[in-house]
């Protein structure tokens, strides 16, 4: 049997790491089938040479990981030892740095790609299932470019396309039924900015959120534009959307593929523009999968069932 021992970087950041009980250190025993045992300050690695390599790499990360964030979820901890054992660790990648000090990291490597597009591209589309951080993570950075006063605003919009139940039923005027539509981005816009402080720049101009619709006949300078499920828009509509970009400007497209609501004969506005823009190479692109799925582990199962017709 191969043995190895790995240093203990934080003590604190290995009791997170094990869990509550030994609850993480159970899992990881299990699923990498090895044994761990803590020896004074030396993690003691026991199995086949192949299994204590892996285990070696993802204790370091996670104990990095512990380090830098207040709470190991079981979620992250799931996370990292699937990624373990498909070989897909995440890469190192700077953090979003949003208001209070909050930072925001890639989970995931195709995340860690995604925001290394969003720092460098000034148009993105990310194309993605559900629970891949595709909007999150472009929001974040759209807040951390607005505290850094790299833009001036930041207008995040969404085509107000019904899934299955007709918009003229919901209750209240015509501001009232958009909400709805709109509500995921003003989540989260208020993960990331305090509610007084994001009430002040909506007063103030700073932060839109607003349907796709309203973006007709606009020019929009040194802003951050985020059009999220923009598998809904139509192809003229994600003309009209592409065309608002002014000087300074970024533009981010977010969309998911496998949900799109448009009538039959409507081509999708998204997979159109993958397609047309595709040859352009100062615009970034990026597929994210299913392993980057990072909501409740569970959200990863749901997408394999309807993606592998179960």
């Amino acid at each position: 049997m191969y043995e190895q021992t790995v240093a203990v970087i934080d003590s604190k950041a290995l009791m997170k790491v094990f869990g509550p009980s030994d609850e993480n250190l159970r899992k990881i025993r299990s699923a990498l089938d090895v044994k761990i045992t803590l020896d004074g300050n030396k993690v003691i690695l026991r199995g086949t040479p192949e299994s204590v390599r892996r285990a070696s790499r993802l204790l370091e990360n996670l104990q990095r990981f512990a380090m830098r964030s207040t709470v190991l979820a079981p979620e992250d901890v799931q996370r990292a030892i699937s990624q373990t054992i498909h070989g897909n660790e995440v890469s190192e990648s700077k953090p979003i740095d949003v208001f209070g000090g909050k930072l925001i990291r890639a989970k995931t490597d195709g995340q860690a790609q995604y925001l290394e597009l969003l720092r460098s591209k000034a148009i993105v589309f990310c194309i993605g299932p559900a629970g891949t951080g595709k909007t999150y993570l472009a929001v974040a950075r759209a807040v951390e470019a607005l505290r850094t006063e790299a833009v001036r605003k930041i207008v995040l919009v969404r085509p107000a396309v019904e899934a299955g139940e007709s918009l003229g039923f919901l209750p209240g005027d015509l501001n009232a039924k958009i909400n709805p539509y709109l509500r995921p981005l003003f989540d989260a816009l208020g993960d990331m900015i305090d509610r007084d402080t994001l009430k002040r720049y909506m007063e103030e101009d700073r932060i839109e959120v607003i349907p796709l619709a309203y973006m007709r006949g606009r020019t929009l300078n040194n802003a951050a534009i985020i059009l999220d499920e923009a598998q809904n828009t139509t192809v003229a509509q994600m003309k009209m959307f592409l065309t608002r970009m002014g000087e300074a400007s970024t533009i981010t497209v977010c969309g998911d593929t496998t949900q799109i609501d448009l009538p039959e004969h409507k081509t999708s506005g998204l997979t159109d523009a993958a397609r047309r823009l595709r040859d352009i190479s100062d615009i970034g692109k990026i597929q994210l999968h299913r392993s980057d799925i990072v909501r409740h582990p569970l959200v990863q199962q749901i997408v394999n069932a309807y993606e592998d017709g179960e």
